[in-house]
């Protein structure tokens, strides 16, 4: 692949504790009404209509929101006006939204006691969401019995022949593209709990959605099964790193491209956007976009506040220590130190943080999605200054970069907080042909980034496809991991990680080994530290939990 920039994420938590929540200390700035903030942030993202939901059940009668999500694993929100969970809002239009804290808001459970992990990797499971939404959706349209109740108990009365004809359109014009996305991209075998393919439902919104040629019409061909599911990434630090993604492909550490990489995770969580062709060819990315760059710089700025999670449990300090020494002789040092990064032009945090981007021999299955081509629909011809020019046929990459560069571009309110000394092309200018020879990003074929590690104990299950459930597994070579492990939020505090036992958990994560190294879930690579002895795989551990 050539030059690229940019973009993405999304996802959430399991068997939430009834228990008072423990917050976990996460800095001075990590305030309550900050935490609260970011729990409803609204970065434009527009699901559906909030009245909608509200009168729909599920097929087995039940209430679709009656117990708040909280089935699918996402948190409870008692701040919330609507009872939605952690990451969910209601618009000022009616519409409900997902934000990112939906997918980077973790609650684990250690001793009957419920530790909540602002930032952290969620454990919700978001494949089922989407699918029992769909399903339940569906089954409103296919029955007229079912239809004419839901519609009267959105309205709070019973309907007229009218009304029940004016909802039941309504409903299908938003339910045929969703159903045709979600019958294409969800894969038989379940993501499950914590993991997600957000690269491949970003492209297949986008390219099977977004840029048909006529509004709320489907590109078929340009999506596919949204087969290589990842872990979330945690958020503390996001906003040093001079790369991010797991892949490395996102530019990082500014402001400028913390806009594109987050407007890239609204167009994955539902934002309205349909792009369309002017009458002098000219795109217009504006009309109908409901990306709110007020709301993606609001959440930058709060993730700014955040930092690593501290370990509440007791910690031998001593043995910490030895962990240390052996911790920096290994690729903690090579790999994971915080060093200084590339140079960011808007960096109010100060200098970012490298990124190295390394093949350790792990799953390679994200790299066949970074690889698909598509339809350009209304963008072909389109052109990324100084980059690329879209032609009938692309990556879908390219299309991404184009659209979220697009839309940029359109509003006049993006530069809001982050600076409007410079004009807006010198300032893209600078930062995208590099005048410090750092800011093109080159794909390495099947390598990750390797992040500072701080906090990492709070991120289970471990490698960038979720395929280890604990530190303690990943010491293990390749062969010796276990094959098979529930996902929830019951933690281990030994072994660092998912703990054997979890109560109504999901599917299974089922790996695979080094013979099967694109499935998706194969637990090959990263065999560093495996070779340690026992005692030393112990004072590194015991180190890691104050990382």
């Amino acid at each position: 692949m050539k030059h690229l920039i940019l973009i993405l994420a999304i996802g959430a938590g399991m068997n939430i504790s009834n228990a008072a929540t423990i917050k976990l200390e996460q800095g001075s700035a990590w305030t309550e009404l900050a935490r609260r903030e970011f729990y409803v942030v609204d970065q434009g993202s527009r699901l559906i209509t909030y009245s909608w939901l509200k009168a729909l059940n599920l097929p087995n009668g039940t209430p679709f929101l009656g117990d708040g999500l909280a089935r699918y694993g996402y948190i409870p929100n008692s701040a919330n006006p609507n009872k939605l969970p952690i990451g969910f809002y209601v618009s000022s239009g009616g519409t409900m939204g997902i934000t990112c804290s939906a997918c980077h808001t973790r609650q684990i459970n250690v001793d009957s006691k419920a530790y909540r992990i602002d930032g952290g990797p969620a454990l919700a499971d978001f494949q089922s969401f989407l699918a029992d939404l769909d399903q339940s959706v569906g089954l409103v349209l296919s029955n007229e019995v079912i239809l004419k109740d839901t519609a009267s108990r959105q309205k709070g009365s019973p309907v007229t022949p009218q009304e029940l004809l004016s909802f039941k359109n309504n409903v299908t014009a938003w339910y045929q593209p969703f159903h045709a996305q979600m019958a294409r991209s969800l894969p038989s075998s379940p993501w499950g709990p914590g993991r997600l393919d957000a690269v491949s439902m970003i492209f297949n919104r986008l390219s099977g959605i977004d840029i048909s040629p006529t509004a709320g019409g489907v590109i078929e061909e340009n999506m596919a099964t949204a087969d290589a599911p990842t872990r979330y990434p945690f958020l503390w630090n996001a906003s040093k790193q001079d790369k991010t993604q797991w892949p490395g492909f996102a530019l990082n550490g500014d402001d400028l491209f913390a806009l594109l990489r987050n407007q890239g995770e609204v167009i994955g969580v539902f934002a309205r956007f349909h792009p369309q062709k002017q009458g002098n060819n000219a795109v217009d990315y504006a009309t109908g976009n409901s990306t709110s760059f007020q709301g993606l710089n609001k959440a930058e700025e709060l993730i700014k506040k955040l930092s690593p999670p501290k370990w509440p449990w007791a910690v031998d300090a001593t043995l910490a220590a030895q962990g240390k020494q052996i911790y920096d002789k290994n690729c903690g040092a090579s790999c994971h130190e915080i060093k200084t990064g590339a140079f960011r032009l808007l960096n109010p945090l100060g200098p970012s943080w490298a990124t190295p981007v390394l093949n350790v021999g792990t799953d390679t299955r994200e790299y066949d999605v970074l690889s698909r081509e598509v339809n350009t629909g209304v963008l072909s011809g389109e052109e990324i200054p100084f980059l690329h020019k879209l032609g009938s046929r692309d990556t879908a990459f390219n299309v991404l970069q184009q659209a979220v560069y697009g839309s940029l571009m359109s509003s006049d309110k993006w530069l809001n907080g982050i600076g409007t000394g410079l004009g807006v092309a010198s300032k893209l200018a600078s930062l995208f042909t590099g005048s410090s020879g750092n800011n093109v990003v080159s794909i390495t074929p099947n390598a990750y980034e390797a992040r500072v590690l701080q906090g990492i104990w709070a991120t289970a299950p471990y490698l960038h496809n979720g395929s280890v459930p604990t530190l303690s597994e990943l010491l293990k070579p390749s062969k010796d991991r276990v094959a098979t492990f529930k996902i929830g939020p019951n933690y281990d505090i030994s072994n660092i990680g998912i703990a054997k036992e979890q109560t109504n958990s999901g599917s299974p994560v089922v790996t695979t080994d080094c013979s099967n190294l694109n499935s998706g879930n194969s637990r090959c690579g990263h065999e560093y530290g495996t070779e340690l002895s026992v005692s030393d795989k112990k004072a590194l551990l015991e180190y890691l939990k104050i990382l």
